[in-house]
């Protein structure tokens, strides 16, 4: 035994109790340094810069804490690959009372997830620099995807709109032009038709456009139907 044992024991007990183990807590800390970075990359860098969505932002990140939590403090007792698949399903049918998670969030949400097992769950025979490489990997991918091979992306907005006499089919195209003058919008390509409300002369319509860049969202595109609010159980 040298100094350093003496120094830095890497066990530290009292009363019986195992206060901190050393190298583990070390283990800890580099995953948990290194998931967070990864998400926070993914989340905030990418995910958010291109949506503008901070309810998102903030689930993202603490999902991923805590199912890397999870995983990592339960990693003793032994667990196996259908728990790590368990919390895939688990989350993927999460769904909201208000609006179901559109594909591209839950795309991120399992992303989230994904990382977070994964450098939660990696056995000591996974070097480290596999871990790095397996997370860079996922960084750069998602980037590409989301900031140059997919630059053209079509996004929609949820409005409601009270000239109902123009939802007519033979009006369409008079429809998308007062449609792209009123909401600014010029690259609008097409209209999905909702609810109709003849009571109040309104109806609600999904507009679909191309944007090249990230822009700031005037209107929810989770926005829902005031009508909806009715309790659905």
């Amino acid at each position: 035994m040298n100094i350093t044992d003496l120094m830095m024991p890497d066990d530290i007990n009292f009363a019986g109790v195992n206060v901190i183990d050393v190298p583990d807590f070390l283990e800890f800390v580099l995953r948990f340094t290194l998931n967070t970075c990864v998400i926070l990359i993914l989340v905030r860098c990418l995910y958010y810069t291109a949506t503008k969505r901070k309810d998102y932002l903030f689930t993202y990140v603490l999902i991923s804490t805590l199912v890397f939590l999870l995983c990592f403090l339960l990693e003793s007792v032994k667990l196996q690959i259908g728990f790590a698949l368990g919390l895939f399903a688990i989350f993927g049918i999460i769904r909201y009372r208000t609006d179901a998670i559109p594909i591209k969030e839950m795309t991120y949400l399992f992303l989230t997830i994904g990382v977070s097992v994964i450098n939660a769950l990696t056995g000591t025979q996974t070097s480290l620099a596999d871990l790095l490489f397996t997370n860079l990997a996922i960084v750069f991918i998602t980037y590409g995807l989301e900031k140059r091979w997919l630059l053209k992306h079509e996004s929609s907005k949820s409005i409601i709109y009270e000239k109902i006499n123009l939802i007519k089919p033979e009006k369409r195209e008079e429809l998308l032009n007062d449609l792209r003058d009123r909401t600014g919008i010029s690259g609008i390509t097409r209209v999905e038709i909702g609810k109709i409300d003849f009571l109040k002369d309104i109806c609600y319509l999904t507009i679909y456009y191309y944007v090249m860049a990230p822009e700031t969202q005037l209107i929810n595109g989770n926005s829902k139907n005031p009508d909806d609010d009715e309790d659905d159980d």
